[in-house]
């Protein structure tokens, strides 16, 4: 395929927390790349699914959700989500239609007036609210930071997620593919396998234990037979949360350990023996070694 044929180029969404950019990021993808719970600031670091549409390639960014940062790990990750849209080609700004224009869309919307990148805004779900405030709130938003255009989707149900879609691999800069045709991410599998288990722990331990943990994976051994072991390590901040980790009776690790290994497994399309430990590490949410774990840049 000839450079002069194809396009190529980054495109980072962005937005509020759980205005639903890990879910649009896993429908234009076709597959779950980024974990996705009802809690907000569930993304960490960027993730980027690498997507063919037609003769162009486009490198989807899923960012963390920008808000007022109250610690380093806060820090790190609107930096994170910045820096994505600094980088790339085409910045959607991703908007939850039913909440509209809140203080953290407010802010968003004015710093993204200063990138030289293409602004695109996304309204998504707007399948449960009225056209009339879809219109008005485009209007709003439009006005706020000169958006170049507008589309209305819904991520969890995909409904005009394939328009989108056809529209962004028009509007990215021709040149060469920057990775091969059959390469879906370019996040090592041990993280996807971490962030998993988090999505676990956050599906189970909502309540319980919001922001505490972080997980890395610390061994990955491919066995004769073709299954994979798996050593993760679920780190907490004090020794109560190691505890409701457990579970009585270890009833809450195993409970995570079984759904982490069936999506795992599914996932790989292999048997993964899953093996979890937790341990106390105090401020580990500002430990700059466990930051860049979880591919952060202190």
């Amino acid at each position: 395929m000839s450079e002069a044929a194809t396009r190529c180029g980054f495109v980072a969404i962005i937005g509020a927390p759980n205005s639903g950019k890990s879910t649009l990021l896993n429908n234009l993808a076709g597959y779950k790349l980024a974990i996705v719970s009802r809690k907000v600031q569930t993304t960490r670091s960027r993730v980027r699914a690498i997507i063919v549409e037609g003769r162009s390639q486009i490198i989807f960014v899923d960012t963390p959700g920008i808000f007022l940062p109250r610690r380093r790990l806060d820090e790190a990750m609107v930096n994170a989500a910045w820096e994505g849209a600094t980088d790339a080609d085409v910045v959607l700004l991703l908007v939850d239609a039913r909440t509209g224009l809140t203080d953290d869309v407010n802010r968003i919307a004015e710093k993204l007036k200063q990138s030289p990148s293409r602004r695109v805004l996304v309204l998504n779900k707007v399948d449960i609210v009225k056209r009339e405030r879809l219109l008005a709130l485009a209007g709003e938003l439009n006005q706020l930071c000169l958006l170049e255009e507008t589309f209305m989707i819904s991520a969890s149900t995909g409904d005009g997620v394939q328009e989108m879609r056809g529209r962004l691999a028009e509007i990215v800069p021709p040149g060469p593919w920057l990775y091969p045709e059959d390469q879906l991410s370019d996040i090592p599998q041990r993280l996807i396998a971490s962030e998993i288990t988090r999505e676990k722990i956050y599906e189970r331990l909502h309540q319980e234990l919001p922001y505490a943990s972080t997980v890395e994976t610390e061994n990955w051994e491919e066995r004769p037979d073709g299954s994979l072991r798996i050593e993760q390590v679920i780190f907490v901040e004090r020794e109560n949360q190691r505890k409701i980790i457990l579970g009585k009776g270890g009833q809450s690790i195993r409970e995570i350990g079984r759904l982490a290994r069936e999506e795992l497994s599914s996932m790989l399309e292999r048997k993964v023996h899953l093996f979890l430990f937790v341990k106390v590490r105090e401020n580990w949410a500002t430990d700059p070694e466990r930051l860049r774990a979880m591919g952060l840049e202190p």
